[in-house]
């Protein structure tokens, strides 16, 4: 039995279904969670099966807890999931954050991402009724920063980081959530 979040909204682009986690989904994220990949998102090859499902967890809880929540984005055709984006505010975190992590290596490089977080952006602006985002990207996540200046985003040196231990560097989203 797949057991879904029913309320969560399910957004579509020319080449992926947005939608939230469901059961079967972490077969593909807690690989991830446990390489190299995720060191930036905290995961690692020091993650074990149990910190890698809880990722897993966390972000499906993130829906119940606000009402919103990174959703996983899926191959339109064969509905493969290829990563996870959307809204996350921890009770910590000093601002609403848009963020995004592409789980297979196989799939960057082709816009993915990018499309995923035009549509959701849109949605926190538009559904959500948020009047500002931000993305809290470590400064050596290379990648992530392109991305974030591809949306349109701008450094914000003023903004509060979420963990003063850990180097952080902001970028804010653009006001009305369009790429430039």
């Amino acid at each position: 039995m797949v057991v879904t979040l029913s309320d969560a909204p399910v957004l579509e682009t020319a080449r992926l279904v947005i939608r939230s986690p469901q059961a079967g989904d972490e077969a593909a994220l807690i690989p991830f969670a446990m390489s190299e990949r995720a060191k930036f998102v905290g995961g690692s090859t020091d993650c074990d099966l149990g910190k890698a499902w809880r990722i897993f967890a966390i972000m499906a809880g993130h829906w119940v807890a606000r009402g919103y929540g990174t959703f996983v984005f899926c191959d339109h055709n064969s509905g493969r999931p290829i990563g996870s984006a959307g809204p996350w505010f921890p009770g910590n975190w000093p601002e609403q954050e848009l963020g995004w992590t592409i789980w297979d290596a196989a799939d960057e490089g082709r816009g993915l991402a990018f499309e995923a977080m035009v549509a959701i952006r849109d949605h926190a602006f538009g559904a959500l009724g948020w009047t500002t985002a931000v993305s809290y990207i470590d400064p050596c996540n290379v990648r992530s920063r392109a991305l974030a200046e591809r949306l349109g985003c701008t450094l914000d040196n003023t903004a509060p980081v979420p963990h003063t231990d850990i180097p952080t560097v902001v970028y804010r989203h653009p006001a009305l959530g369009g790429a430039t």
